[in-house]
């Protein structure tokens, strides 16, 4: 009888990812791996551009909209959705609508290159057809007066002369430039609107020299973890007693660097006023005072520890002595 041969399953590889994939019915949207494999944008643009995709036509997706629902704020989502726009993912179309007003339309793309391609095509003008210039008619030649002793001459037709049609120009059609994006709306207070006192930068209680030693080692070693934090020797020397309060109240290195340096914004242009900011208003609490360690004493009488501040006897040898000393006077 003939042996079943039987195919071992593929082994899943020792590293990297695994697929462990399930037939979706319902509930999912293709996705090009031209956005989600994208080496020019960042993970939180190519995340954002497949949420917008994934959503049904007439959702809106401003920028508070979007800050309404995800954790990043609203500079971070204003930076994807230009990474976005930048890249042919995304096109942003303001229109009047009804009553003078101005609304934005969101155009998203799954292949930026067709759709843009296809959004040139429309826009060329179809060619107009030259009209063709009419053959010049000749005047007819009048015969000469026939004579009775010569006889009659018939003068040969000239040739009519047809012009040559001239070739006509080749119409190369020539796209029109795209539209540079409009850019969202900034989202800045107006000048009139109340500023909030700033805060002044926090100092260490009892400062000493290693404590602002470590501060100014972790001022000038910022850059080092992130690149954007590059101060000055002024500036660094200004912020030197903010960051002497955080190691004083028992904060980390490595703690004070991450809260300092962590979700910048875009683009960074004051990292000193930065730091300034976040060492004022992230501070932390002080350390909770140490509580008072009461020492130990030996009892003058049965020489067993007690804790007291000041030396003598336990609380049962007093006792004692107090006992003895009343029946001494009740004796008497």
């Amino acid at each position: 009888m003939d042996t079943q041969q039987v195919s071992a399953p593929p082994r899943a590889p020792s590293a990297g990812v695994v697929h462990i994939n399930v037939r979706l019915t319902d509930g999912y949207t293709i996705i090009s791996n031209r956005l989600s494999q994208h080496r020019g944008l960042s993970l939180l643009a190519i995340g954002l551009g497949t949420h917008i995709q994934s959503l049904p036509d007439g959702w809106r997706v401003g920028i508070k909209a979007l800050a309404a629902v995800f954790p990043e704020s609203e500079a971070r989502i204003a930076a994807a959705l230009r990474e976005l726009e930048q890249h042919g993912f995304l096109r942003r179309i303001r229109e009047r609508v009804g009553g003078g007003k101005l609304a934005t339309r969101t155009e998203s793309y799954n292949r930026p290159q067709a759709a843009a391609r296809g959004r040139m095509r429309e826009r060329v003008a179809a060619p107009v057809p030259e009209a063709v210039p009419e053959p010049e008619v000749l005047p007819a030649v009048a015969a000469e007066p026939v004579t009775a002793a010569e006889p009659v001459r018939v003068p040969e037709p000239e040739p009519v002369r047809v012009p040559a049609p001239e070739p006509e120009p080749v119409r190369v059609s020539v796209p029109d430039p795209v539209p540079a994006p409009v850019p969202g709306p900034r989202l800045v207070p107006t000048p009139t609107a109340p500023r909030k006192p700033r805060l002044p930068l926090p100092a260490p209680q009892q400062p000493t020299e290693a404590l602002y030693a470590a501060a100014a080692d972790l001022l000038a070693g910022l850059p080092r973890a992130a690149p954007l934090f590059l101060l000055s020797e002024e500036d660094a020397r200004g912020l030197v007693p903010g960051v002497a309060a955080w190691l004083e109240r028992g904060a980390r290195p490595d703690a004070v660097r991450a809260a300092l340096t962590d979700d910048p914004p875009v683009p960074l242009r004051h990292p000193a006023k930065l730091l300034r900011h976040r060492l004022a208003a992230l501070l932390p609490p002080p350390l909770p005072a140490a509580v008072p360690v009461v020492p130990l004493q030996n009892c003058d009488d049965c020489d067993r520890a007690f804790r007291s501040s000041v030396p003598g006897c336990c609380r049962e040898c007093r006792d004692a002595r107090a006992y003895a000393d009343e029946r001494c006077l009740i004796g008497a």
